[in-house]
C-alpha cells in the first residue's frame, strides 16, 4: 500500500461499527474484466475520505486489489469488501472479479449484497461494448428475478472510443428489455478542450433534474448554473427522464398532471426517483471517473454516493434468504432484526499466513459478538469435495476489512458483514447460528466446475502437503471440485476456465508451498471384446519342493453395453476342483482390471469355464488365479478388441445468434446434435451427445465462441466404440506419455 493513509478510525485500528440496519447499504459490483470496477471504488474511497490518496490497478497500490497475483496479473481475482461512510451511512462496496473464471466470487459478492452497480467502460468501440454488456446481461436478469436494485456507472470517458449518449442507448437496449425507458441517464457530462490525444476530458455533470452544473475541473465538486445555451440542450433527456420516473410512480395523478402542462417540483422527483430505484423498476445511468492527481473527488462520485445512501435499500427493505432447520424442515421466515435470532452466513473463506482462516460473514438476523460460541452447519456440497458439517466453534475477535486490513469491531448486526478469524472448520456458504437453535440458509446457485486439471505432487514428501493445500482450496472456493477418479487414479481438481486453474496452481505452490505437478488428464477409457475368442491358461512351475500347477481353458464372447462382466461354470466332471473355479473367476476379473490391450479396464463380457486340470498337491488358490488371467490374455490376442469411450449428453444454452457455429462446432466434435428449444429472452437451448476426450477444454472454447454468453453442462450417458482411427492415435497419445 506504500504511504497511503486512512481515516482516524482506521489509523486507530477500529473501525466503526454499523448500530442500525437503516444506515447500511451493501452494493457489489458487476462488469467485464477492464471496466473499472477496482478504480471505481478507489474514486468513491477517497471522495468519501476512507483513504486521502488513491492508488492505481497499474501499480498494485489499490484497496481491493492487495493479493500478490492480483498485483502481477494487474485484475481482481477475488472478492474484496472495502467499506466507505458517506451521508450518515455505512456503504460496504463489494469489489468483484469481472473475468468470467472467478463467477464464484461474483455469486457470493451477489449473495451479500443488497443493490448492485453494473460498471461498463466507454474506452471500447459499440460492438465491443455490446458484447461486453451482452456477457454480463445474464447476471442483470438474475437480479431482475430476485428484485434486486440495480444501477449502470459509465467509466473511461477521458478515453472514451463510445460517446456517453450512444452508451446509454445501448444499456436501454440490452438492459431495458421490454421498457427501455426504465434505463435513463440522471446527469449528461460536460466535457473539456480537446487533449494532445484527441480525446476531451469529462469536467463536469449536469443535474437533468435539478438543472445545475456539477464542476469537477478543480478536484473538487463545485455547483453552479449550466452555463447560456445549455438547458435548450437538455430538454429532451430531462422530459423523457421525468416521464420514466413518474411511470415508476405510486401516485397514478403524477403522469397526469405531468402531461397537462403542471411542473412537477424537483422534492417529488426526487423521493419518486429514490422509490423506484429502491423496488428495483428504475435503472439510473451515471457517469464516473477517477480523481486527478492531487484531487479530492472524481467525477461523479459525489453523484453515485448519494444515489447509494438515498436510493439503494437498505437490508431493511430486502428479503432474507430461506432458512430450515438442519434436517431440511422448514423454519419461519427470518427477518432483518439485530435482537432476532442469529443467522449469518460464510460469503468468503481466506487464508492468512499469520492468523489462519478468516470468514467474511454476512449477518442475516441477529448481533455477531466476540467470543459467543455458535453452531457452524454446512450441507449440500458433498459432490465438489465438502463433506456435511455441524460443529460447534467460539467466535472469536470481530473485524472490518479495509481490503487487506483488518479493522476491530465490538459486534456486527443484522444487514452489516463482518470478519470472523480462525473459524477452521467453516466453509464458504457455511451457516452461522445460535448453538440451541441451529439453521441452515439455503444455499445460492454456483456454476459447475468443466475443466479438468490432473495434478500430482513434485515427490513424496509433497504428498502430505498436497492434500492440505486441495482441502483448503476447495473450503475457499466451492467453484472447484476435487475428484479422485477411481479409474484413471489420477486427482483432479475442476475449475471454471484458465485463469482459474492457474490461479489455484499458484496458490498451492505460493500460500501453500506444495510442489505440486500438472500432469495430463486422462479420459476414463474401456476395452472390451468385439468378437468372440477362446483362451487357454497354462501355469505350471517346479522348482524343487511344493510346485504350482493350474491349466484352464475358457470362452468369451461380447456382451450388450452396460452388462459388466459375467462368469459362467461348465466344466463337467470335476476337471478344475470345485474349490479352485472360484480362484479362476477372481483372476479372470483381476485381469479385467488392468485391461488386455492398452491398460484399460475391460467390460461387457461373459467369460465361461470350459475345462481344465489340476494336480493333487500342486494346485493352489494362487495358482489358478494366475491361470485364469492367462487365459484370458490368451483370448485378447485371438480377438478384436474395441477401445470405448465415454460419452456426454452436453446441454448449451446460447444467444440464438450463436446456435449455428455452436452447432457447427459439436459436430466438429465428433458430436451428434439431438435436439434444439427455445428458452425465452432470445436464447437456445441445445443438446447433443459428444464423446467425453472432444470437450475437456469446452469451458474455454464455448466461452470464445461465444463471447462469454454461453453456458453448458455435462452428464455422463454411456461408453461406446471409439472409431478405429481415433483409437490409433489416442493409442499413441498414451504411449507418447507413459
Amino acid at each position: 500500500m506504500g504511504d497511503r493513509t486512512e481515516t482516524p478510525a482506521g489509523a486507530a485500528g477500529r473501525a466503526p461499527a454499523a448500530r442500525r440496519p437503516a444506515s447500511v447499504r451493501n452494493v457489489v459490483l458487476v462488469g467485464h474484466s477492464g471496466s473499472g470496477k477496482t478504480t471505481l471504488v478507489e474514486a468513491l474511497a477517497l471522495a468519501s475520505g476512507a483513504v486521502t490518496r488513491a492508488g492505481r490497478v497499474e501499480d498494485g497500490a489499490t484497496v481491493s486489489d492487495y493479493d500478490e497475483i492480483e498485483h502481477r496479473q494487474q485484475r481482481s481475482v477475488q472478492l474484496s469488501l472495502v467499506p466507505v461512510e458517506w451521508g450518515g451511512c455505512r456503504i460496504n462496496l463489494l469489489d468483484t472479479p469481472g473475468y468470467a473464471d472467478f463467477v464464484g466470487e461474483l455469486r457470493a459478492g451477489l449473495r451479500a449484497a443488497d443493490a448492485a452497480l453494473f460498471v461498463l467502460s466507454a474506452a471500447q468501440t459499440a460492438q465491443e461494448a455490446a458484447a461486453v454488456a451482452g456477457a454480463t446481461r445474464s447476471v442483470w436478469e438474475e437480479c431482475a428475478a430476485v428484485g434486486m436494485p440495480r444501477a449502470i456507472v459509465i467509466t473511461h470517458l477521458d478515453t472514451a472510443r463510445t460517446g456517453f449518449d450512444q452508451m446509454t442507448r445501448l444499456c436501454a437496449e440490452i438492459f431495458g428489455g421490454d421498457d427501455p425507458d426504465a434505463v435513463l441517464p440522471l446527469h449528461l457530462p460536460v466535457y473539456g478542450a480537446e487533449g494532445p490525444d484527441g480525446h476531451a476530458p469529462a469536467t463536469g455533470l449536469t443535474g437533468l433534474l435539478s438543472r445545475k452544473l456539477f464542476d469537477y475541473s478543480a478536484g473538487e465538486r463545485r455547483e453552479g448554473p449550466p452555463g447560456p445555451g445549455r438547458l435548450p440542450a437538455l430538454a429532451e433527456a430531462r422530459n423523457r427522464l421525468i416521464e420514466g420516473i413518474i411511470a415508476e410512480s405510486e401516485d397514478e395523478t403524477l403522469m397526469e398532471r405531468y402531461l397537462g402542462g403542471e411542473e412537477i417540483d424537483l422534492k417529488t422527483l426526487m423521493e419518486d426517483l429514490e422509490k423506484a430505484v429502491t423496488r428495483g423498476g428504475f435503472h439510473p445511468v451515471l457517469a464516473a471517473a477517477p480523481a486527478p492527481p492531487g484531487a479530492r473527488q472524481g467525477l461523479g462520485t459525489v453523484e453515485l454516493l448519494d444515489l447509494i445512501t438515498g436510493g439503494f435499500p437498505s437490508p431493511l427493505e430486502r428479503p432474507a434468504p430461506e432458512v430450515t432447520t438442519v434436517l431440511g424442515a422448514p423454519r419461519p421466515g427470518i427477518r432483518c432484526d439485530p435482537d432476532g435470532p442469529l443467522v449469518a452466513e460464510v460469503v468468503k473463506t481466506a487464508s492468512d499466513p499469520y492468523v489462519g482462516r478468516i470468514s467474511l460473514v454476512r449477518v442475516f438476523s441477529g448481533t455477531l459478538r466476540p467470543d459467543e460460541t455458535v453452531h457452524v452447519s454446512g450441507h449440500g456440497l458433498t459432490d465438489r469435495g465438502h463433506e456435511d458439517h455441524d460443529v460447534e466453534k467460539r467466535i472469536g475477535s470481530l473485524s472490518s476489512p479495509f481490503g487487506k486490513r483488518q479493522r476491530v469491531v465490538p459486534e456486527c448486526v443484522a444487514g452489516d458483514l463482518a470478519c470472523v478469524g480462525k473459524l477452521s472448520r467453516a466453509e464458504t456458504g457455511d451457516t452461522l447460528s445460535a448453538k440451541d437453535d441451529p439453521l441452515l440458509v439455503a444455499p445460492w446457485s454456483m456454476p459447475d466446475p468443466l475443466l479438468p486439471l490432473a495434478v500430482r505432487a513434485h515427490g513424496k514428501a509433497d504428498e502430505d502437503r498436497l492434500s492440505q493445500g486441495l482441502a483448503r482450496l476447495v473450503a475457499e472456493d466451492p467453484t472447484m471440485r476435487l475428484e479422485q477418479n477411481p479409474d484413471t487414479h489420477q486427482v483432479v481438481l475442476w475449475c471454471l476456465g484458465e485463469a482459474h486453474r492457474e490461479v489455484a496452481l499458484d496458490r498451492l505452490r505460493g500460500r501453500y508451498g506444495v510442489r505440486v505437478d500438472a500432469v495430463p488428464y486422462r479420459v476414463a477409457l474401456r476395452e472390451t471384446f468385439g468378437t468372440g475368442a477362446s483362451g487357454r491358461g497354462r501355469h505350471v512351475k517346479q522348482s524343487g519342493g511344493h510346485g504350482q500347477f493350474a491349466i484352464c481353458e475358457i470362452a468369451v464372447e461380447p456382451l450388450p453395453a452396460g452388462a459388466g462382466i459375467e462368469f459362467v461354470d461348465e466344466v463337467v466332471g470335476g476337471a478344475v476342483p470345485r474349490q479352485f473355479i472360484p480362484s479362476v473367476e477372481k483372476g479372470v476379473r483381476a485381469q479385467a482390471a488392468r485391461g488386455v490391450a492398452a491398460g484399460h479396464p475391460l467390460v461387457d463380457i461373459r467369460v465361461t469355464l470350459l475345462d481344465g486340470k489340476a494336480h493333487s498337491v500342486d494346485s493352489s488358490d494362487a495358482a489358478f488365479q494366475t491361470a485364469g488371467a492367462l487365459a484370458l490374455r490368451e483370448a485378447a490376442e485371438g480377438a478384436a478388441i474395441h477401445l470405448l469411450e465415454p460419452v456426454a449428453e452436453v446441454t448449451v444454452v446460447v444467444p440464438d445468434a450463436y446456435v449455428g457455429p455452436v452447432m457447427s462446432d459439436l459436430s466438429g466434435r465428433r458430436g451428434r446434435v439431438v435436439g434444439t428449444e427455445q428458452t425465452g429472452a432470445g436464447r437456445t437451448l441445445v443438446r447433443a451427445e459428444v464423446p467425453e476426450l472432444e470437450i475437456g477444454r469446452y469451458a474455454v472454447d464455448l466461452r470464445s465462441l461465444s463471447h462469454g454468453a454461453g453456458r453448458f453442462s455435462r452428464t455422463y450417458l454411456r461408453h461406446e466404440p471409439m472409431p478405429q482411427a481415433v483409437a490409433d492415435r489416442q493409442l499413441a497419445r498414451e504411449e507418447a506419455t507413459v
